[in-house]
């Protein structure tokens, strides 16, 4: 996305093209009262995307630029089109009013940019799956052979992933976490584009710098994001460029959302010895996610997927797509299943207490980030009052039978299924 500085412009658009360029690669809808416009090359994309007249404005300049706009109160109308068209947007606001403006023009910034990885809007999440972000960097071993520290992460739920695999591997692990963005050093364009070339998902990339990539950068923000001096207890000290991957998320996220994030606390192990790795063809021929057709209608998901609770859904379609290879593990999955199939009167209350639950995690993560509605905070309220209830179930029935033996059922409970 290209765009050009012109002369003899007047003194707004000469703060819209400071502004601009410090975000040359993303779509800028920059507050002009109770308008977001477009100029330029994104004035072109916006109308296109969005099905926007196209108009012209002059701007002191010979030539007129090309523009296009929206009232500011549809912003969530027209933003999901725009990241849904794989774009990244920078939403600028007013950050004074105009009545006490300070110098010739209102001071504006960019409040946060939202891309297909990074958002809390609801018009851009799907309820039932995780809105992922991915990063990868290569190194070489000993050999010679390639290897990719891997770090995934979902803002709207707090999860946060890492681990280190094979370079033939990256595009497994993609394929079974479908990230909405992929973020790489733009030293390795070329390597990781070929390796995820051969991935039939749609992908959206994002390169960076590669001195954001250096360890001792990523180690100071991992560190300073949980408020510890070490990775003891995280189990990750030992996954030198994997803690590179996951600190480059982290710098990721805080430049774009311009603020902390509250909602990230921990960071745990990307163990694939313990999840088969299914590539795309095998789960497409056995129709877990969609059918032949690439369709919900017929797959194994739309079949068993009987979820109350959003983070029920995530999680089902979690387990489905990352089947365990633990016989222990399995074992205690199975045992959660039956447990609740030879206790119908516990599963009826479950179920009819979980129905009344919100989608905790998100609405966490949009409070913590502060941009949270007061429905959502009375959302989280109402249904941090329901916690007590589904304690309850547990305790006073059958108690001995369902707490002393099933793990997996408590870890099924605690994603509120």
């Amino acid at each position: 996305m290209l765009f050009s500085k012109k002369k003899d412009t007047t003194p707004l658009m000469a703060q819209y093209y400071d502004i601009k360029a410090k975000y040359p690669d993303t779509l800028l809808l920059f507050r002009m009262g109770d308008f977001f416009e477009c100029f330029d090359d994104d004035a072109a994309l916006l109308s296109k995307i969005g099905g926007i007249a196209l108009t012209k404005r002059n701007n002191g300049s010979a030539e007129a630029s090309p523009l296009a706009g929206f009232p500011h109160h549809q912003l969530d109308t027209y933003l999901p089109k725009l990241v849904k068209a794989g774009l990244r947007v920078a939403v600028c606001e007013q950050i004074e009013d105009p009545k006490y403006k300070t110098g010739k023009i209102v001071k504006r910034e960019v409040i946060e940019v939202v891309t297909p990885g990074i958002s809390l809007y609801d018009k851009l999440l799907e309820s039932s799956r995780n809105n992922f972000i991915c990063s990868v960097y290569l190194q070489k071993n000993k050999d010679a052979s390639l290897f990719a520290g891997i770090s995934i992460c979902d803002i709207t739920t707090g999860e946060f992933l890492v681990g280190e695999v094979r370079a033939d591997q990256i595009g497994q692990v993609i394929e079974q976490y479908s990230p909405r963005e992929i973020i790489f050093s733009k030293s390795q364009s070329n390597e990781i584009e070929n390796i995820l070339s051969q991935s039939p998902l749609k992908l959206s990339y994002t390169k960076l710098e590669e001195w954001v990539f250096e360890k001792e950068f990523s180690i100071e923000l991992l560190l300073r994001q949980f408020q510890k001096t070490s990775f003891k207890g995280f189990g990750i000290e030992t996954l030198n460029v994997g803690i590179s991957a996951a600190g480059v998320i982290l710098h990721y996220i805080s430049e774009t959302q311009k603020q902390n994030l509250p909602q990230i606390q921990t960071i745990r192990l990307l163990n694939l010895s313990d999840r088969m790795l299914l590539d795309y063809s095998t789960r497409r021929n056995l129709e877990i996610l969609q059918n032949i057709e690439g369709e919900a209608n017929g797959s194994l998901i739309k079949l068993l997927d009987k979820t109350t609770t959003p983070p029920g859904a995530r999680l089902l379609r979690k387990w489905l797509n990352q089947p365990l290879n633990n016989l222990e593990a399995i074992h205690n999955r199975l045992d959660a299943v039956e447990c609740l199939a030879t206790n119908p009167q516990i599963l009826e209350k479950l179920v009819s207490t979980l129905r009344n639950l919100g989608d905790m995690e998100r609405l966490i993560s949009r409070i913590g980030s502060g941009k949270a509605t007061t429905r959502d905070v009375v959302n989280l309220s109402a249904s941090l009052d329901k916690i007590p209830q589904i304690k309850k179930i547990f305790n006073t029935e059958n108690k001995g039978e369902i707490h002393s033996n099933h793990s997996e059922l408590d870890s099924a409970s605690h994603n509120y299924m």
